[in-house]
């Protein structure tokens, strides 16, 4: 089925709301994590407005100083790439492999929809984020992370004992919460000790766990 051209006189608001009709396509991409209720997972729309929302509220933890427009901004635009390369769940390491390549080609693709003179300034702040190098994006890389281990954690582990996640990926793929907000590194370190408690999370083979 062929979709009707959205009517416009300009071509630059014909380029850029055919970005905005394109990224829907987002609400689709389901993620592992489940919602709070938990009865369905959420989809990576979903999450990319949770995880600015965490920034908003919570960027007076950031140990270094951050710009949170530019932060929710980043969160807005770093999962665009997934309405062609698919979410890449963090604890897969064979799909995390190829998760670089995949969603390069898709960044070509999807910011080249947007006029040549905005496209490029959204995914240099995806790039931004993929690097994590400034301030801004370690942050927004917290917020990422942070957003879907407290879904998980009120929905009783359900996607770590859905994969067998051991706690040494748990600890490493979450270090850079703690690392741009120590305050909220505390809280992940709690949930990770409170869901080994309770036998959510794996030991690691050959190292139990302290």
């Amino acid at each position: 089925m062929t979709r009707p051209t959205v009517p416009s006189p300009d071509g630059r608001v014909a380029d850029q709301l055919r970005f905005l009709l394109e990224v829907d396509a987002l609400k689709g991409v389901l993620r592992q994590s489940y919602v709070l209720d938990g009865s369905r997972r959420e989809n990576s729309a979903e999450h990319s407005w949770h995880a600015a929302l965490f920034a908003l509220v919570l960027a007076e933890h950031a140990a270094e100083p951050v710009d949170p427009s530019r932060v929710i901004a980043m969160l807005v635009v770093h999962d665009l790439v997934e309405v062609d390369a698919g979410d890449t769940y963090v604890y897969d390491d064979a799909a995390q492999a190829t998760r670089a390549a995949r969603e390069r080609v898709a960044a070509n693709r999807v910011f080249g929809l947007l006029p040549a003179d905005q496209g490029p300034r959204l995914r240099a702040l995806w790039e931004e984020f993929e690097a994590g190098v400034t301030a801004d994006a370690r942050f927004a890389n917290a917020m990422d992370r942070l957003a879907p281990i407290l879904l998980n954690f009120v929905n009783d582990g359900r996607t770590w004992r859905q994969h067998g996640v051991t706690v040494g990926k748990v600890r490493a793929r979450n270090a850079n919460v703690g690392a741009a907000a120590p305050a909220l590194g505390e809280v992940v370190a709690s949930i990770v000790e409170d869901a080994m408690d309770r036998g959510w999370i794996r030991e690691d083979e050959g190292e139990p766990c302290p």
